[in-house]
């Protein structure tokens, strides 16, 4: 996990923003917000948990999968395990 150990700062900065947008999202329901804001909001922490996905999942690739260090064996074992967070997350 090198590679969010080393990018820890910038991955928190995310996280906390995407708290922020759930904040204002409860907020705007609970406020009683005009829908199309509300899809708006949702729109866009979906977005920001893309975001992050994304950079995680390719710090994982470049870090790991991407390893020379790494045997076929593990290589196999990671990407099969890989598959199914992918699966999970696009479910």
């Amino acid at each position: 996990m090198a590679h969010t150990i080393t990018g820890k700062k910038k991955l928190l900065g995310r996280i906390r923003r995407i708290q922020g947008q759930a904040s204002a999202l409860e907020r705007a329901v609970d406020g009683e917000t005009d829908c199309l804001d509300v899809l708006q909001q949702i729109a866009a922490i979906r977005g920001a948990v893309n975001g992050l996905m994304a950079e995680v999942m390719e710090g994982h690739l470049r870090e790991h999968l991407g390893s020379p260090q790494l045997d076929e064996h593990t290589r196999q074992a990671e990407t099969e395990t890989l598959t199914k967070v992918i699966r999970a997350y696009l479910r």
